[in-house]
């Protein structure tokens, strides 16, 4: 079964969010299920540079310039094919803005690109290999399925919807740049309210839809949820499914991750005391180990809820506890961040930017990770903090409510507890959310049993695989 997956970043050749993970993390999950997985990503001087026994395949002329295909291989074996086009994608900033947060004019040439070149690799440009199912991720690829729907259907196409409220917009002016059929700007097509949607291309012409959760697939078909997609999911809803994403374990693993202070696993907790006490000294914290410590690891974003957090970090210090941030984004909240940090040092620490072993360290030292998000997707910050056993204290809302429960008595009778889940998106409902941590942390018997349950939560990737593989199966693969 070969299969083409097509995103903008891929883990660990370039990463700014959990797409990466993902994109790194399910070829891999694949591969013991006889399917043959290759990638196609933008050719970012990153991802080039971390290819190995990278040949040419094809020269094309295209719609952006002149490109080379080539491919190559990561440092897991996962072929790679890569758009080399130095003039599209070697850029400062970042893969999507400059170095002001600007998006790049042409960013509707750098991703149309992905489309047009994976619907040729699905054509037989490479002589070698050709998929028999292309599945693109989130509005990046979302023309996949538009150029394979005009060159006639060379393969089948799966489209991941990873955030919805992301979705490409571009002007209606750019869309002869595309080289698409005048009739696909339509209604029936990707025109949305008198512009381009790669997003809108992605859900209208995919033969199979998927999200990351099974909750964010009931939500994004409502209008509250549907960022104005809503209509057309709900006319797709028998080609839409929701598959959680996992953790990969090979990088996500307490009892192996080498970027932690000491390793620890479900029966052997000592370890994790040893991270909590690294965290608070790195940090320049209060070395207490009777003090729940609160960490967040996010974008600073108002979708992530992060002024919640900071509307109630007073609930959190004054009852004792400690908070730890790395994260960036919005500026106004960076600042506050850093000064709620400055005025009580011994209590909340922040860190300005994006670490990644930093965040492994995080979800080892931190006693609970907060995830109060307006709206989630799948998240996989709550996945890591169950495995390493940093309760989540999450919104009930898309794939958080998946994967979270909530610490109820009848929860903790059961034994299935492990978090604390929390309803509406106000300063009232987490801070009762934090009252319900605090709670059980006062119950240092119930507290462990509820991390032992969260580590041993199963969310590793090879239950997505199995449900992906069959889905392929499902279009004749």
């Amino acid at each position: 079964m070969r299969v083409l997956h097509v995103c903008a970043e891929m883990f660990p050749l370039l990463k700014t969010g959990g797409l990466a993970d993902v994109s790194g993390a399910l070829p891999l999950a694949l591969a013991p299920l006889a399917c043959d997985v290759r990638v196609l990503l933008p050719g970012f001087p990153s991802i080039v540079a971390g290819l190995t026994a990278v040949s040419d395949v094809a020269t094309l002329e295209t719609f952006a310039g002149k490109v080379c295909l080539k491919f190559g291989r990561t440092q897991d074996d996962i072929g790679v094919y890569v758009i080399d086009a130095p003039h599209l994608y070697a850029r400062g900033g970042n893969p999507y803005q400059d170095g002001n947060h600007h998006p790049y004019p042409d960013n509707h040439l750098r991703f149309a690109l992905l489309g047009w070149v994976a619907t040729r690799i699905a054509e037989g440009i490479d002589t070698y290999w050709r998929p028999a199912i292309v599945h693109a991720h989130d509005w990046h690829a979302g023309l996949v399925p538009a150029y394979l729907a005009a060159a006639g259907r060379p393969a089948k196409s799966v489209f991941t919807i990873h955030n919805l409220a992301y979705q490409g917009i571009f002007p209606a002016n750019q869309f002869a740049q595309l080289e698409l059929p005048a009739h696909f700007f339509a209604l029936n097509g990707l025109e949305f309210h008198g512009q381009i949607s790669f997003m809108k291309a992605g859900i209208y012409y995919a033969d199979r839809i998927t999200t990351v959760s099974p909750t964010y697939a009931q939500e994004i078909s409502t209008p509250e949820q549907g960022c104005g997609l809503d209509g057309l999911l709900r006319t797709r809803q028998d080609v839409l499914s929701g598959i959680l994403n996992g953790v990969d374990e090979a990088v996500w693993h307490p009892a192996s991750d080498a970027l932690i202070a000491a390793s620890y696993s479900v029966d052997k907790l000592a370890g994790k005391a040893k991270c909590k006490a690294a965290l608070q000294a790195v940090m320049g914290l209060e070395h207490a180990t009777e003090k729940p410590l609160f960490a967040v690891v996010s974008r600073l974003t108002e979708q992530k809820g992060l002024h919640l957090v900071l509307a109630t970090l007073n609930e959190i210090t004054d009852r004792g506890g400690q908070f730890v941030l790395l994260g960036s984004g919005d500026a106004a909240m960076e600042a506050a961040f850093v000064a709620a940090a400055a005025d009580n040092p011994l209590q909340v620490a922040v860190k300005i930017g994006y670490d990644e072993a930093f965040s492994h360290q995080i979800m080892a030292g931190s006693d609970v990770i907060m995830v109060p998000s307006r709206f989630e997707p799948c998240g996989l910050t709550q996945l890591y903090g169950l495995k390493y056993g940093a309760l989540p204290l999450v919104r009930r809302v898309g794939g958080l409510s998946d994967t979270v429960m909530d610490c109820s008595l009848e929860n903790l009778q059961d034994g299935i507890a492990t978090g604390a889940v929390f309803n509406g998106f106000s300063k009232e409902e987490l801070t009762q959310g934090i009252r319900r941590i605090f709670a059980l942390w006062a119950r240092p018997k119930d507290w462990k049993a509820v991390r032992q349950e969260a580590m041993r939560t199963d969310f590793g990737w090879h239950s997505a695989a199995m449900q992906y593989h069959d889905l392929y199966r499902s279009l004749g693969a």
